[in-house]
């Protein structure tokens, strides 16, 4: 089955939960072990990337540890035309829809599209929109953040996704973000589409998961929280509640 098909077939049944593992933060074997506990703990998928540092040498090493050591379908998350991961099962072919950059918006996908498709990898496309405080990613993604209240631009941002034709659409605070995507964004959002909506950044706790499940978040990303070494207890904690949350109707 690909892995969007998978995606919107296990969204029918319960919310899912992935976990990002940037490759410039952990030696490769460190990244291997992170995705087998990650496995463990009842994570869904394995997404790899990160805003800087990703080299084409570091993103190979990477994908091939983790698919060599873990089940899981494993999904690039790209910063870039730079670097495409070639063992990946697919990669977001995602458009940061509130850069001020056309690079973000178009740039680097036009020069990405070709070889995704000479590879043979599946796209999944996705609007991607960064929130305040956007943290690194909004940074070099040279974002026009949205302000935390800003519910009715964020909602904007989203129907333009969907309009557009893209199957996902993200919320992003940034990783290491020290509050998540607010809960009243997450929910009129989710209100807002009929595609998936994922949250990410700054999700260090069940709670946290718990109040974006329960607004609509459809799939939750947790990246930081896995980069301290003692993570299984709150990972699992994480997972199961994102898997108990009843999905959206």
């Amino acid at each position: 089955m690909k892995v969007k098909a998978l995606i919107l077939d296990t969204l029918k049944r319960r919310k899912m939960h992935m976990t990002l593992l940037d490759p410039a933060k952990q030696p490769i074997p460190t990244a291997g072990d992170i995705s087998e506990r990650a496995f463990a703990a009842g994570t869904d998928a394995i997404m790899v990337g990160g805003s800087t540092g990703v080299t084409q040498e570091n993103l190979d090493r990477t994908v091939d540890e983790i698919k060599d050591r873990c089940p899981l379908p494993v999904i690039y998350f790209p910063s870039g035309a730079n670097a495409i991961a070639k063992r990946c099962d697919a990669v977001y072919f995602m458009s940061m829809l509130n850069s001020r950059n056309v690079r973000n918006l178009t740039g680097e996908q036009w020069k990405g599209a070709p070889i995704i498709k000479s590879l043979g990898l599946e796209p999944i496309s996705m609007g991607y929109i960064v929130i305040e405080p956007g943290m690194k990613v909004g940074e070099i993604g040279e974002a026009d953040v949205v302000a935390r209240n800003d519910l009715s631009r964020a909602v904007g941002y989203a129907i333009a996704a969907e309009f557009f034709g893209m199957a996902l659409v993200y919320l992003e605070a940034g990783s290491g973000a020290p509050q998540p995507v607010p809960e009243e964004m997450v929910q009129e959002v989710s209100k807002s589409v009929s595609i998936p909506v994922i949250a990410g950044g700054g999700i260090t706790s069940p709670e946290h998961a718990k109040v974006l499940c329960r607004a609509g978040a459809d799939i939750v990303v947790t990246g930081t929280l896995v980069e301290d070494g003692d993570f299984e207890t709150p990972l699992r904690e994480i997972v199961e509640t994102v898997h108990g949350t009843k999905t959206r109707s």
